[in-house]
């Protein structure tokens, strides 16, 4: 086997561990918003991904773990799309557009009907006030906020070990779209995630003037 085929397969088989690993944390998060933390068990979720219980403690010591790791995926996939993102668009512009591809997506659960939109969102924030879920967040977040400063070192030609800059930009980031999700969830009217994110980042962008 040559040195490009035995990297390909290395490639293939990462890919296929964080496919598993999605798999597993989406099905936590759907099963726990719709019948609630209490009444979700492991068996459960293996059962909904198609896996067996050992493949699930393979990759999390438990569901708060699972839950966890949807957001330090999510933020992977924001560093990528910001790395893709045009050479010439100012940073904050791709920040912008990478986190709403991400955050709010297309056919996401805001897209159906009002009374769909309700039941999600009603049990999401149950969800996230499940207290086992907190500390979890908190190294997700952490290790979410080191690969995106990387993606933004990249980007500007800086250096995460020596600027402060491409881990101020990730912690914003990160803050800003903690901040869209919770006013999203607790909004009365109801507002979209989508909506809420472009408010939030253009007002980053302008510097957060006061209203």
């Amino acid at each position: 086997m040559t040195q490009d085929e035995d990297a390909a397969r290395l490639g293939l088989r990462e890919r296929k561990k964080r496919e598993t690993r999605v798999a597993l944390s989406q099905a936590t998060i759907r099963l726990c918003v719709q019948r609630g933390w209490d009444d979700v068990t492991v068996e459960d979720i293996a059962a909904a991904a198609n896996v067996s219980v050992r493949t699930f403690r393979n990759y999390f010591s438990g569901k708060a773990e699972a839950i966890a790791a949807s957001h330090l995926e999510r933020m992977r996939r924001v560093a990528d799309e910001l790395r893709a993102r045009p050479a010439d668009e100012p940073l904050w512009e791709s920040v912008a557009h990478a986190v709403e591809g991400q955050f709010a997506p297309k056919g996401g659960p805001e897209q159906g009907s009002s009374e769909d939109r309700r039941r999600w969102t009603d049990g999401v924030r149950l969800m996230l006030a499940e207290p086992a879920l907190h500390g979890e967040i908190v190294k997700a977040n952490a290790a979410a906020q080191e690969e995106l400063a990387r993606a933004v070192a990249e980007r500007t030609g800086t250096d995460v070990a020596r600027d402060a800059y491409p881990k101020l930009v990730a912690a914003v980031v990160g803050a800003g779209s903690a901040v869209a999700v919770e006013h999203s969830l607790t909004a009365d009217p109801p507002v979209s995630l989508a909506a809420v994110l472009r408010e939030t980042f253009d007002g980053i962008v302008a510097g957060l003037p006061a209203p």
